[in-house]
């Protein structure tokens, strides 16, 4: 079966920098568009950055800080988040979708891993 599992989460400061990693298995990465969401308790889902075969794709608030990238090898994928804003506080997760189309519905979801940004 499919499994995404997310690590790298925790407690940073303002301005620090966090890597996130997701592990998959049951599917490969490369043939997946495979994204990293968030979402702030009371807040709705934000997209945060996708990666295809093609290109990589990200939301305005984090263009410049944030980089999504993918290793075969591993079949993992990955999110350096630098400079973190309190903003930037949520739950991340990371998604898989089979198929073309935007960056709003997925197939697959992993369990999450928690982003604090303190001050």
């Amino acid at each position: 079966q499919v499994q995404l599992v997310e690590s790298g989460g925790g407690l940073v400061q303002v301005g620090g920098s966090l890597r996130l990693s997701c592990a998959a298995s049951g599917l490969a990465v490369s043939r997946y568009m495979m994204a990293w969401v968030r979402r702030a308790p009371g807040n709705e889902r934000e997209f945060v950055a996708g990666i295809t075969v093609h290109d990589k794709y990200y939301s305005e608030s984090v263009k410049g800080r944030f980089t999504i990238s993918i290793d075969n090898a591993k079949n993992s994928v990955y999110l350096q988040m630098n400079s973190l804003k309190p903003e930037d506080t949520a739950a991340y997760y990371c998604a898989a979708k089979d198929g073309g189309g935007g960056w709003t519905e997925y197939d697959y979801w992993g369990q999450g891993t928690q982003v604090t940004v303190s001050s």
